[in-house]
């Protein structure tokens, strides 16, 4: 997988992060960097050891599925596009008030916006060719998911004391989209070239 394709993964999956830290920082307006970093650094670890978890449930079905795998990999990601899509258009109403810092809530908190990369890491195993070297297969991508929700779920953080939560609700859309792009890119790649 190309680097700005996985760079773009990254931030489509990290949206999610992103849009929770987002009303983190809005629940904690006077939050410390340190907290900041506790909320941050559990995002980003959840986020990252889900598509190894999935890579390594998808290895062990990959021989199965070879003929359709570009099939399978677009549907995952368009199903969690649509799904983040649909998320970010809830009423307020909808969404509860929560202390971020609550071990169970932050815990909590980090399985479900990751639950989105677990199956992101069985397309990896998909997608994979029989040459592509372990460090590039499933290593990398996790160095850079990880990396880049840790990034913006402190981003989000920051915003969410400064700008107000309809930003974290476009963020979470845009990364949908980007979700289901991605999931196109892969298809076609495998249907035209």
């Amino acid at each position: 997988m190309e680097i700005v394709t996985l760079i773009l993964l990254a931030l489509g999956l990290s949206f999610d992060s992103f849009a929770v830290s987002v009303s983190s920082g809005l629940m904690l307006p006077s939050i410390r960097f340190y907290k900041a970093c506790i909320i941050a650094f559990s995002l980003a670890f959840f986020q990252a050891l889900m598509p190894l978890m999935g890579w390594f449930a998808g290895i062990s079905i990959r021989n199965y599925l070879l003929s359709s795998d570009h099939w399978i990999a677009f549907g995952l990601l368009s199903i969690l596009g649509f799904k983040m899509i649909y998320e970010s258009l809830k009423p307020e109403e909808q969404r509860n008030s929560f202390n971020p810092l609550d071990p169970v809530v932050l815990l909590t908190m980090s399985l479900a916006t990751s639950i989105d990369a677990l199956i992101v890491g069985v397309s990896f195993a998909f997608i994979e060719t029989p040459d592509t070297p372990l460090w590039l297969a499933i290593l990398l991508p996790v160095i850079i998911i990880g990396s880049i929700t840790y990034i913006m779920s402190m981003l989000g953080i920051l915003f969410g004391k400064k700008a107000g939560n309809k930003l974290g609700k476009r963020m979470e859309m845009l990364g949908g989209i980007i979700l289901i792009g991605i999931g196109l890119k892969i298809l076609l790649e495998h249907l035209w070239f």
